[in-house]
């Protein structure tokens, strides 16, 4: 796993901007824990069940870039059953390396053949586990989400330094406004302004809009 080094990624044009807004590490990773130990309850259950209904591991980690193109495992709990010839086990949890087919998620993924894991995928209780991210200080509360190399390459070009020059987040913009209903490259567009224009108040309205987004769970599967 190298750091991303892409044409014409380069940190260096970011020089002279006012550095994005960020809320404090400490007090981010703080919270981190807090939520963490809240959700541990439903995330082991979730846990259990999908590893009685699959028969695998019940976590997966697909390979995502982070802050300044450095690429780190990004846990989820499995909701796909289909094996993927380039994933590789280590005891509960499977490493994928691969880029999506298309852009973003299927709406009628043959792969999710579980009701359960489909009201995961829907409720979010999948990207649960990326509260250990924000622990260990790879991801915010709040930022564009973990991409691919593929995606970053092929949609946001000269602007992919101003996307990886914050850290990615577990909410965002395009969660609280149409989720997997929005696509490329609408979602772009969405990340680079959240990048531009995130101040203490947008941080706290994205959070606040994200619960309610999640419990209908519209716009997503």
């Amino acid at each position: 796993m190298s750091t991303l080094h892409l044409d014409p990624l380069d940190i260096a044009i970011l020089e002279g901007r006012n550095p994005p807004f960020s809320i404090p590490e400490p007090l981010e990773r703080g919270a981190g824990v807090l939520l963490l130990a809240l959700a541990s309850p439903v995330i082991a259950a979730s846990a259990v069940t999908v590893a009685v209904l699959s028969r695998r591991s019940p976590f997966i980690a697909h390979l995502r870039v982070g802050r300044h193109g450095v690429p780190f495992w990004v846990l989820k709990l499995r909701t796909l059953w289909e094996t993927d010839d380039r994933a590789s086990v280590c005891g509960w949890v499977e490493r994928v390396i691969a880029d999506p087919a298309h852009d973003g998620k299927a709406e009628n993924d043959p792969r999710v053949t579980s009701r359960f894991a489909f009201f995961c995928r829907r409720h979010s209780i999948d990207e649960l586990l990326q509260l250990w991210h924000v622990v260990r200080g790879q991801m915010s509360l709040v930022g564009p989400r973990p991409l691919t190399r593929a995606e970053i390459v092929r949609h946001y070009g000269e602007h992919a330094a101003e996307l990886l020059s914050v850290k990615p987040g577990l909410t965002g913009l395009w969660q609280v406004q149409g989720r997997s209903a929005i696509r490329f490259p609408q979602r772009a567009q969405m990340d680079l302004h959240l990048v531009r224009t995130l101040s203490p108040r947008l941080y706290l309205k994205i959070l606040g809009r994200t619960i309610p987004a999640v419990v209908r769970g519209r716009g997503a599967w």
